[in-house]
């Protein structure tokens, strides 16, 4: 089965587009990427998701690299994840070159790297001293690697964990514990949702995409004890344990939830928690870079707490935004002359001080953590963040062994379009169409003949 692309969109990248006009590299290292020596000028197109971490890099590109780089101008178009995800696989699959430099993930790079899609980045991040490979948190970056060959480099990374305001709970007399459980969060989110007032006592994904609405899903799923496929690939979407991780999820969004959850995805959890109509929050370490920065209306009101549990020690994700290089692309060098600025220790000082140090991107440099100027600015979610990703187990997530890698994902090529039917079908029960009996049935199915492919 490998070598095989599937689907329709997937949590690809979450893309914006970047034109990069180089004039005469000659002040840019020379790339072992396989491009030829830039001469004269170019336009390469890199795409990213449009989460805030990457609306911040095109604010500062123009004085922090072109100004660096005058050879070099680069122009940015942001979409939204599933887009995102559509359009780059389309590209990358027919190698159309539409773009040069791309954001994936964890995900995309076993498959792209396997047929040859994307560029292995090992000489040019290893020969590139000032970019310092081994100061890239290991984790992530051995989940951008195949065979300890480099294919993307990340741009944050990430886990999931709870983000609580602390204040709204104290005004109720409720506490966070240390590890909660889901039934104690459950039961938190329930005493602070409050419709009156429009205060909701948590947000969660509800929008269609397999890194929409079933990557915290999924986590729920782990953590309850359910899988979805043993190790001899059978489905097991309808067993008890999936079912029960299912109902619960759906039930707390309409006990506790935002209204219109269908709809919801990170952006709006995040505007959502900021606005003052959630107390919680369930979602990506990286949230905490956005609502408790300095800019933040609830910054310094927020408490965080590991990935909520059941069954399972812990049960956060991970996840990376990296860049990566097509193999398509004619301007290789310049392609890695922008991606070892975007991702280096130097653009991180550089939105520390531009930005303020709380929002900078973070998951994915060690020497981020031990910045005093981060330390002090993101103190409350910095410990938090590095040890919900150390804490991963991307082989065995859950209660039982499986015969894939992944947490909030299966990492077959196949799920692209199978987790975004299955999330479909979890979206309609969202949205009061369907119950969960029926959407499980379905998605049963759809999971049971992709799993005979590997039988």
């Amino acid at each position: 089965m490998q070598g095989r692309w599937f689907g329709r969109g997937t949590r690809l990248l979450a893309m914006g587009t970047v034109a990069v006009t180089a004039v005469g590299l000659s002040a840019c290292s020379s790339s072992s990427s396989g491009g030829a020596q830039a001469t004269g000028e170019q336009t390469i197109t890199v795409a990213v998701v449009d989460n805030p971490q990457m609306v911040d890099i095109q604010k500062l590109t123009p004085d922090g690299f072109e100004k660096a780089h005058p050879n070099i101008h680069v122009k940015y178009v942001t979409l939204d994840e599933n887009t995102l995800r559509d359009q780059v696989t389309k590209d990358v699959a027919a190698s159309g070159g539409q773009f040069d430099v791309v954001m994936i993930g964890p995900y995309e790079v076993p498959t792209w790297a396997l047929n040859k899609w994307i560029v292995d980045l090992t000489s040019d991040a290893s020969n590139d001293s000032a970019y310092d490979v081994n100061d890239l948190i290991k984790p992530i970056k051995d989940s951008l690697s195949v065979n300890g060959k480099l294919y993307a480099v990340p741009f944050y990374g990430e886990s999931s964990f709870l983000m609580y305001r602390k204040d709204l709970l104290a005004k109720a007399g409720l506490s966070m514990p240390a590890q909660p459980t889901w039934t104690q969060v459950a039961d938190i989110a329930k005493k602070l949702n409050n419709p009156a007032t429009g205060m909701a006592g948590i947000c969660l994904r509800g929008k269609t995409g397999w890194g929409e609405n079933l990557a915290p899903l999924d986590t729920v799923v782990n953590t309850f004890g359910g899988q979805w496929y043993d190790t001899s690939w059978n489905a097991h979407l309808t067993d008890p344990a999936f079912k029960d991780a299912v109902n619960f999820y759906v039930n707390l969004i309409k006990d506790a939830g935002e209204p219109g959850a269908a709809n919801f995805s990170f952006n709006e959890c995040a505007n959502a928690m900021q606005q003052n109509k959630a107390a919680m929050w369930y979602d990506a370490t990286v949230g905490a870079s956005v609502i408790d920065a300095g800019s933040s209306p609830i910054a310094g009101k927020l408490g965080f707490a590991p990935a909520p549990v059941d069954k399972t020690s812990n049960s956060g994700w991970l996840w990376s935004w990296a860049l990566s290089i097509e193999a398509a692309s004619k301007h290789k060098d310049a392609a890695w002359t922008y991606m070892s600025w975007a991702t280096s220790k130097q653009y991180i000082d550089y939105a520390g001080k531009k930005l303020g140090w709380a929002s900078v991107p973070p998951g994915s440099r060690y020497s981020t953590y031990s910045n005093p100027d981060y330390q002090k600015a993101a103190g409350d979610f910095a410990k938090p963040t590095l040890d919900e990703i150390n804490s991963v187990n991307v082989k065995q997530p859950g209660v039982s062994s499986q015969p894939y890698v992944g947490v909030q994902y299966v990492g077959i090529p196949e799920f692209e379009d199978l987790g975004t039917r299955v999330s479909q079908e979890i979206t309609a029960v969202i949205a009061g169409q369907e119950s969960v009996d029926q959407a499980l049935q379905k998605a049963q199915g759809y999971a049971a003949d992709v799993g005979k492919n590997y039988q």
